[in-house]
């Protein structure tokens, strides 16, 4: 059986790291940056944004591996802007078709930016029974879109 990144990724996230690193940095190679560097851009996007429940850590993940792929570096690119855009809106598309929401919050089911409402998602471990699922799907739709 031939492991897909989503599956690399879903084995780093139960390790420990978060979501948004996991979903990045299993991408990252693929497009000249190094693992190192991947968890470190993507460390402060984890349970929502720094747990304060916005967007999902495995979404915002998966828009900075299409950033690696398609974004652009010169001005005058627009092209690549709207690349980014449109594959990034057919990630997102995807992800709210399999879960129905992009926000933390709404995916667990508590609000991570209030300390004990996070402290009870992480004695429930929903961060492991609920992301794991989210982890997986973005790395899945990225595999179909790249």
């Amino acid at each position: 059986m031939t492991l897909t990144r989503a599956d690399d990724a879903v084995a780093a996230f139960t390790g420990g790291y978060s979501c948004s690193q996991e979903v990045s940095a299993a991408f990252a190679g693929d497009f000249g940056v190094d693992r190192e560097t991947a968890l470190r851009l993507s460390c402060s996007f984890g349970g929502g944004m720094a747990h304060t429940g916005n967007t999902c850590g495995a979404v915002t993940g998966a828009l900075m591996v299409i950033g690696m792929k398609y974004g652009r570096t010169a001005i005058d690119d627009l092209a690549a802007k709207e690349k980014t855009y449109a594959v990034a809106n057919a990630f997102i598309t995807g992800f709210l078709h399999r879960n129905h929401a992009v926000g933390c919050t709404d995916l667990i089911g508590y609000n991570l930016g209030d300390p004990k409402e996070l402290a009870i998602a992480r004695a429930k471990d929903l961060f492991h029974t609920k992301c794991t699922k989210y982890v997986r799907d973005a790395g899945e739709i990225l595999e179909k879109l790249l």
